[in-house]
């Protein structure tokens, strides 16, 4: 649950009421503001420890999210469990690995530093339907892009499921275009040497998660099928030049919490501030029992989770074609003198100590360089292979 992009959304909100009426440019500066906490808490199936974020409303300003501290975090089952939760680097963590049974009611409880005792409304685990699977094509979009069209598949006989949420982190490997097997350094003001260059440095991996809402309900439907599209990667995309994976994510939610991600995904896709759509605060099942007064944003979720990991290869779509990179990484010249026209030994010497460029080549005092991205993927990504990946 993407609860911590509200940030803005709920600052909008004030700031939609304050300057509803006017034309005039008015500076976005915070003059009403509240805190608020916001709760961003989904528990699964998952034998794991279970975590809950809780973060503050920001003001316009501000820099950042201000985690939620010094907080009692604590889930309650009918069955007079107690799971607690610990503080971990701005997120609280179960104490002890679990996992959402059926048949059983939980409830979230928070007692926060000030002394104000928040409780969500009892929550049961949803039917338990694993994805069927998670396909790649080759496809053509409404633009008339070629790409690779990443579809998820589910399906429930018992159609029991109807309301899914979907996240997904994607994967890729780097590999450095224009990697050479000597570096240029400067060994002085106005001297420079090669090395053997750690080959290191030429392939890397990088992550991103999806930062969507994506939602699919199947309630109207002759069946409990999920035929989505979750993903779309155009041919030129340097993320699936090499090998590519993609790690979806499906939790199946009851329609309360279905509706609380609808309307949230409705307020994330305003386009401005002044938009018909502001709804106010965003009301969940999460409410502060020792002050009625008290606001609170966001949802306990208890979800059955699945998830699929797929890969392939560029060329396993595009044989023909060669690796897309976002850098055209043509070569940039230089003439390594430090007097007389032309000379250009200041500006080389600057790139290198700053590792802007890595060397491609050179004859005598003309040097080849090339941006840093393309001769080296650590600068901008991680030479570490993570511990899923395979070939």
């Amino acid at each position: 649950m993407k609860i911590h992009k509200i940030k803005n959304i709920i600052l909008f909100s004030f700031l939609a009421i304050l300057i509803t009426g006017c034309t005039e440019t008015y500076p976005l500066l915070t003059n009403t503001y509240e805190e608020i906490i916001v709760v961003e808490a989904t528990l699964t199936n998952e034998l794991k420890n279970q975590e809950i974020k809780i973060t503050k409303t920001s003001r316009f300003e501000d820099d950042g999210i201000e985690p939620e501290t010094g907080a009692k975090v604590v889930v309650k089952d009918d069955q007079n469990n107690e799971y607690l939760f610990e503080e971990s680097a701005g997120t609280y963590k179960s104490q002890t690995v679990f996992a959402a049974a059926p048949d059983r009611q939980y409830t979230l409880e928070i007692a926060t530093k000030d002394r104000k005792i928040y409780q969500s409304t009892p929550q049961t685990l949803t039917a338990v339907n694993p994805i069927e699977s998670v396909v790649p094509s080759l496809a053509t979009n409404k633009n008339n892009e070629t790409g690779i069209q990443i579809n998820v598949n589910s399906y429930d006989e018992n159609k029991s499921s109807k309301y899914y949420r979907y996240e997904y982190e994607e994967t890729y490997k780097i590999v450095a275009p224009r990697w050479n097997s000597l570096k240029i350094i400067a060994t002085g003001p106005q001297t420079v040497a090669l090395i053997n260059n750690d080959p290191s440095t030429r392939i890397c991996y990088s992550t991103q998660k999806s930062s969507d809402i994506i939602l699919v309900n199947t309630n109207t439907q002759t069946e409990d099928r999920v035929n989505l599209p979750i993903r779309f990667i155009q041919e030129d995309n340097y993320i699936i030049g090499h090998r590519y994976s993609i790690l979806v994510k499906q939790y199946i939610e009851n329609l309360e919490a279905y509706t609380f991600h609808r309307i949230l995904k409705d307020i994330a896709g305003s386009s401005s501030i002044l938009s018909p759509k502001q709804p106010g605060l965003l009301s969940g099942n999460i409410k502060c029992i020792s002050d009625s007064n008290t606001k609170v944003i966001g949802f306990f979720d208890v979800a059955s989770y699945s998830e699929t990991r797929i890969f392939f290869n560029y060329n396993d779509f595009f044989p023909a074609k060669p690796a897309p990179y976002f850098n055209t990484c043509e070569d940039i010249p230089f003439l390594f003198c430090f007097a007389g026209e032309g000379c250009e030994g200041e500006t080389m010497i600057y790139n290198i100590n700053r590792n802007l460029m890595t060397y491609i080549g050179n004859s005598a005092l003309n040097y080849r360089l090339v941006d840093a991205e393309c001769g080296d993927c650590t600068s901008f990504s991680s030479n570490i292979i993570p511990s899923f990946w395979t070939e």
